[in-house]
């Protein structure tokens, strides 16, 4: 598959790669075909891979991931455009982090609504699902190196096939079909996202160490 990569920061490199390695070919896109950090990550992951404007990754991909600050998503979508984004897999890894006043952010959409839900609204035609938002990224990767696996990964969106679509990839990044936990709509996003500042005082208190949610039922 074709898979555009939009964001440059770690998440954006560590997924790309992952797409890379497992099979796919990857554009990764930012605000200039000449980003060094992009250029830098295409010269070294293969043949598959290439840099290119976030218009340029979302035109040639066949599926478009939004790995971008929360803050800045839209406008990174609307240089996209919304043409290239009509009936595409759009798979939402960003936060609504806000870091105006410091750290730890603050979320900058929360409670009743979400960041997934402003990007389906600006971008009716895409296909949103909010998936791998609440871990870091060699987490979302390579789910093997935390409790064997035994953890989960959520989504959320009102496409049934996009989430297929999404839960295969996840698959192919090792997560195990009984820890990729359908939430529903695209409305369960909101406590997707609003996880992040639990997230974030747990990784503040135990440090630089891998950790993700599990849900145990009994």
């Amino acid at each position: 598959m074709r898979i555009a990569v939009l964001g440059t920061g770690i998440a954006g490199r560590t997924l790309a790669g992952k797409l890379v390695e497992v099979g796919h070919s990857v554009t990764m896109g930012s605000r200039s075909a000449t980003n060094e950090a992009a250029t830098k990550w295409a010269s070294g992951a293969g043949p598959r891979a290439k840099a290119g404007t976030f218009h340029d990754a979302a035109e040639d991909g066949e599926l478009v991931i939004n790995a971008t600050p929360g803050t800045v998503s839209l406008d990174v979508l609307a240089a996209a455009s919304t043409r290239n984004l009509g009936g595409k897999v759009l798979i939402d890894v960003a936060n609504p982090l806000d870091h105006s006043a410091g750290f730890p952010p603050s979320l900058s959409i929360s409670n009743t609504d979400s960041l997934a839900e402003t990007i389906q609204r600006a971008f009716p035609t895409a296909k949103v699902v909010k998936a791998l938002n609440t871990m870091r990224a060699d987490v979302m990767v390579n789910p093997e190196r935390l409790a064997g696996g035994d953890h989960d990964a959520f989504m959320a969106g009102d496409d049934p096939e996009a989430k297929e679509l999404v839960a295969g990839l996840l698959a192919e990044f090792g997560w195990r079909p009984e820890h990729i936990r359908d939430l529903g709509p695209l409305d369960a996003a909101r406590g997707m996202e609003m996880w992040l500042p639990l997230w974030l005082r747990i990784f503040m208190t135990q440090g630089n160490s891998p950790f993700n949610i599990k849900v145990v039922s009994g």
